[in-house]
């Protein structure tokens, strides 16, 4: 993917859900996957000529984990003249350590979520731009029918009630596979996650599952995501 057709994915995300308004102080979530680089590119970028004049700032939650040098995306924030921040945390300890968890995806991400919402308040920040793609709100659809027993899915943008923060989705229109082939493209840096339950998820399993039933509905994923596009995101908000 080019680097003009990533702009547009974004720009018309943010202008179809009114994500960006004049003055807004973006936290970007930086997890060092490909996904959040992706986002930190296509924001430094629009950041240049949209309307809306904004500001970013990146932050990445350190789990604690061994193994993870996010030196190069420090690089990279400085390269795209972006602030970058880092929190440090011992949230693998507790979730793999102390609490031993059998599925610890939901606790890391409720401890993730509350270090990153801390942080952005800290630096004056009123909007935390997260990294899902179009994929992901397809995933999620999957994952709320099969493990909760409701239609329900990832919203563009809500307001934290408690923080009063707003959150914003601006990849939400772009494929998966187009996220990989432009970090290959553009050599993002991308830090590979040393999580001992990377790979072993549930997210992961509905994926596989997903896969399977394309092989009779190719179209499964174009279709699902247009399902919920038409729907009444206040109706279909999962918290993730």
């Amino acid at each position: 993917m080019e680097m003009q057709r990533l702009y547009s994915y974004v720009r018309q995300a943010i202008e179809t859900y009114g994500m960006i308004r004049e003055g807004d102080h973006i936290a970007v979530g930086i997890s060092g996957g490909k996904d959040s680089l992706t986002l930190l590119y296509a924001l430094a970028g629009i950041r240049h000529f949209y309307p809306k004049q904004f500001s970013l700032t990146a932050i990445t939650v350190h789990l604690g984990l061994p193994g993870m040098d996010f030196t190069p995306i420090r690089t990279l924030c400085e390269e795209l003249q972006v602030p970058y921040e880092i929190v440090e945390t011992q949230i693998g300890e507790i979730v793999f350590d102390v609490r031993k968890e059998k599925h610890p995806c939901a606790l890391c991400a409720k401890l993730r979520k509350g270090a990153l919402n801390e942080r952005a308040l800290a630096l004056g920040c009123n909007k935390i731009a997260y990294a899902h793609h179009r994929d992901d709100f397809v995933d999620t659809l999957f994952l709320s029918m099969v493990q909760e027993g409701r239609i329900a899915s990832l919203s563009p943008h809500y307001v934290l009630e408690r923080t009063g923060l707003t959150l914003i989705r601006p990849l939400m229109l772009v494929p998966e596979a187009q996220i990989k082939g432009f970090c290959r493209k553009y050599e993002l840096p991308v830090v590979k996650s040393t999580c001992p339950a990377d790979g072993n998820t549930a997210r992961e399993k509905v994926k596989g599952a997903i896969r399977q039933l394309q092989q009779l509905y190719p179209d499964i994923r174009e279709r699902a995501f247009t399902a919920i596009c038409r729907a009444d995101f206040d109706d279909w908000m999962r918290d993730e």
